[in-house]
């Protein structure tokens, strides 16, 4: 005997017509699909479009009344981050709240007029233009080959499970136009890992700092943009990182 299905005959039948276009599915179905399937919110309404259906998600924006809460707990794990940096974006990489360590490292490497100048669109800096932009970051980035990669695989596989929407395609698009990220991308320019951490490792002049990272996100959203909230906190990678660090907040306080 072959393995038991768990499916029954009519119900693989019916996936079967979904599947060949012979059946339109029902709202539910295309609900319930998607929650096997663990697909996104964005996706699911552009799912429940395509099927004719109206969608559900809102996509409602941070600084709205109805966020007050959200904003609350984000402030407050903001805080509690401090000395070291902490951040918020989007799904798009749009920075959207930091506490004020994390402005003391982006001030460090990059000039704020440099920010103003190149990474601001609608009122937010996008990290991934400010990191990849010869201006930006890319020149402070010791580890680079590693890093960037680590990042444009990130990007691609997000422009990739976005489905229709394009942003994120327009976005690591913009990104491979920059000089020499074409030739990080390439695959014999990739290296293997020896350390159990990926870090970011900067210097500038006699300012040198290497971070790891740690990533959090909301539980059980029912709103699009809960769900793609990305919360970053910074740690010292090293003695020498935690070392340099309080010296540049103790310069800078003083």
């Amino acid at each position: 005997m072959g393995p038991r299905s768990f499916v029954s005959q009519p119900a693989q039948r019916h996936i079967s017509f979904l599947e060949s276009g012979r059946a339109k599915p029902s709202r539910e179905m295309v609900l319930q699909l998607a929650e096997v399937l663990e697909i996104p919110l964005r996706q699911q309404n552009l799912m429940l479009t395509a099927a004719g259906f109206a969608p559900i998600y809102a996509e409602t924006d941070l600084s709205a009344p109805e966020m007050v809460s959200i904003r609350k707990a984000l402030d407050f794990m903001l805080r509690q981050q401090e000395p070291y940096p902490a951040i918020v974006v989007d799904r798009y990489w749009n920075l959207l709240l930091t506490n004020p360590a994390a402005n003391r490292l982006l001030n460090a490497f990059v000039a704020p007029e440099e920010l103003q100048a190149h990474f601001y669109r609608d009122g937010k800096v996008n990290l991934m233009r400010a990191m990849f932009h010869p201006q930006g970051f890319r020149p402070v980035v010791v580890n680079w080959d590693d890093f960037s990669v680590h990042l444009l695989q990130r990007l691609h596989r997000e422009a990739i499970a976005e489905g229709e929407s394009e942003q994120s395609k327009a976005l690591l698009d913009e990104l491979m136009s920059y000089p020499g990220i074409a030739e990080v991308w390439h695959p014999s320019a990739r290296t293997t890992q020896n350390t159990m951490l990926l870090t970011v490792h900067l210097k500038r002049e006699d300012l040198e700092l290497e971070f790891f990272s740690t990533i959090a996100t909301l539980g059980t959203p029912y709103d699009i943009t809960l769900q793609e909230l990305r919360i970053e906190c910074l740690f010292p990678a090293n003695d020498r990182t935690e070392h340099n660090w309080k010296q540049l907040l103790k310069s800078q306080n003083g």
